[in-house]
């Protein structure tokens, strides 16, 4: 299906990225971008209900230097919430593809952005040119490789390990990537990879590690995927234009 401004509202209006232990990744991803966030503007594609959108926005504040935010999204139902959030904020509704500014950026984010698109190397190539020289892109997708995708393959429960969930599908995921895909869609791009890691140790589902697991616990295994990338259950890459 191709992505449309009415395909995403549907997936707005029941959204569920930031809920449970999804809210917490998506917190934990900042903690990783924030390594390399650059001083200066910033570029957030597809913020959603805005979770990491709080964290970079507390971040630009203390950081200083006039540093701008933008944000662009899908979804109205998303839109109109962080326009109320932050009004001081530029807030675009619009398809990736279809987004235009004459604005240049030192951070552009797409924090769980590359699974859902049609065209992921478009995209990229796309967004670069917002990018300024010494900038860099910063983004998270779902590994395949997961450990718990591996294990819902030998208890049968998915064919393989690039088959969906119905979280999956509830979040309007086109392709889950191993990490060599991702890489190569940099490349094709033509974009630098500087750094590719993961986080988040995942061995069992959302609704299983929400039932039973403490904060303490989930923070752990969000740590320990940094130290096994390879089957983490989120992955990242830090690139650049040369």
């Amino acid at each position: 299906m191709i992505n449309t401004l009415e395909n995403l509202e549907k997936i707005a209006s029941t959204s569920l990225y930031g809920s449970g232990v999804s809210g917490n990744a998506v917190k934990y991803s900042f903690e990783i971008f924030n390594r390399y966030i650059k001083k200066g503007s910033i570029l957030e594609l597809g913020p959603a209900e805005g979770i990491m959108t709080d964290l970079i926005y507390s971040n630009l504040h203390k950081m200083g230097g006039g540093g701008i935010l933008t944000l662009v999204d899908g979804s109205s139902l998303f839109c109109t919430e962080l326009k109320k959030k932050y009004p001081d904020v530029e807030v675009c509704h619009s398809l990736f593809e279809d987004f235009h500014t004459d604005k240049k950026f030192k951070t552009i984010i797409l924090g769980h952005v590359l699974e859902h698109v049609d065209d992921p190397v478009f995209i990229l190539r796309h967004v670069k040119q917002f990018l300024e020289e010494d900038g860099v892109i910063l983004s998270a997708v779902p590994n395949a490789n997961s450990i718990h995708r591996q294990a819902a393959v030998i208890m049968g429960l998915i064919s393989d390990i690039k088959a969906f969930s119905e979280l999956d599908y509830h979040h309007g995921h086109k392709r889950v990537y191993t990490i060599d895909e991702f890489k190569n869609d940099f490349l094709l791009a033509a974009l630098t990879v500087k750094e590719i890691g993961g986080y988040w140790l995942k061995p069992l589902s959302n609704s299983q590690i929400e039932k039973d697991w403490t904060e303490e616990m989930i923070m752990a295994f969000m740590k320990l995927g940094e130290k096994y990338p390879d089957i983490a259950a989120e992955i990242y890459i830090v690139a650049t234009l040369k």
